[in-house]
């Protein structure tokens, strides 16, 4: 009676679960309720020494990838790229967004959707008459934010040696989502103003850390368990990334003074420095 008891309550249990998620037992997007990973606490003047710095992650890299796929929001059964996650976040107001990297210039999040989404007005040709002049149809195209257009972010964190553990440690202050702007002046002239930032949002902030805890990163294209939160990724900095600028009274980065391959050594030689402080610091 009672080996039949607990089958009944077993297959119950499986039916359940079956009838909660039908298209698959595993639930693994979104996760949920997952608080964000707690940060030790830490004084202001329990800081030593402390630097800030400023990378690059580009998704074109092998090891980056997972920051670019799915890149296409529809189809992909609630998986989401990085920069669909942020966009949706900051249409639902979800999120604050800046303008600058210092945050100290919040940008209206529906204004920006609104300007980033207005229609385009776009001429296209018709056909050529008798006289061989040219036929012009005026139309509106809608914009959208593609994702796939979002190949690199810039990440903004300040590291530092605390007073009670001289141990080293870092935290990821901003991110911005980088993309080519291209202005069009007249019918023809058009001006490119390169790779910039679309906005900074706060990584420090307790809603953007929520967001981040809420979704997958999938790491591994192959196996889905156990794939980390997004919040996971960049506590434990899991991701290849280089130095494009460090703190400095000249408040300049390394692309004003050094290019090609000089400026990829020397992103190397700040990086080099920044860990070679705390080793030095237990030297006798």
């Amino acid at each position: 009676m009672r080996k039949l008891l607990t089958l009944t309550v077993l297959s119950l249990s499986l039916a359940l679960s079956a009838m909660a998620q039908p298209g698959n037992f595993l639930n693994s997007q979104p996760l949920g309720d997952r608080p964000a990973i707690p940060y030790p606490y830490l004084r202001d003047v329990d800081v030593l020494w402390s630097t800030t710095l400023w990378k690059n992650i580009n998704s074109a890299e092998l090891f980056n990838q997972f920051f670019y796929f799915p890149d296409d929001e529809e189809n992909n059964f609630g998986k989401k790229s990085l920069a669909y996650i942020i966009w949706d976040a900051v249409v639902a107001n979800e999120i604050p967004i800046y303008e600058d990297e210092e945050l100290l210039i919040p940008i209206d999040n529906d204004l920006f959707v609104r300007n980033y989404t207005r229609a385009d007005t776009i001429q296209l040709e018709i056909e050529y008459d008798e006289d061989d002049e040219e036929h012009y149809e005026t139309i509106i195209r809608p914009r959208f934010f593609e994702g796939s257009e979002i190949y690199n972010y810039s990440l903004k964190e300040v590291w530092f040696i605390g007073k009670q553990d001289t141990r080293q440690d870092s935290r990821r202050i901003a991110l911005a989502p980088l993309k080519e702007r291209v202005i069009t002046m007249g019918k023809t002239i058009e001006i490119n103003q390169g790779i910039v930032p679309l906005f900074w949002i706060p990584l420090q902030h307790p809603a953007v850390r929520a967001l981040l805890a809420r979704y997958t990163a999938y790491i591994d294209p192959v196996n889905i368990v156990g794939q980390p939160s997004w919040d996971w990724v960049f506590v434990n900095q899991y991701y290849s990334a280089y130095i494009t600028r460090e703190s400095n009274v000249y408040n300049r980065s390394i692309s004003k003074y050094l290019t090609g391959e000089d400026a990829l050594l020397e992103s190397d030689r700040i990086e080099d420095k920044i860990f070679d402080i705390e080793n030095d610091m237990w030297e006798y």
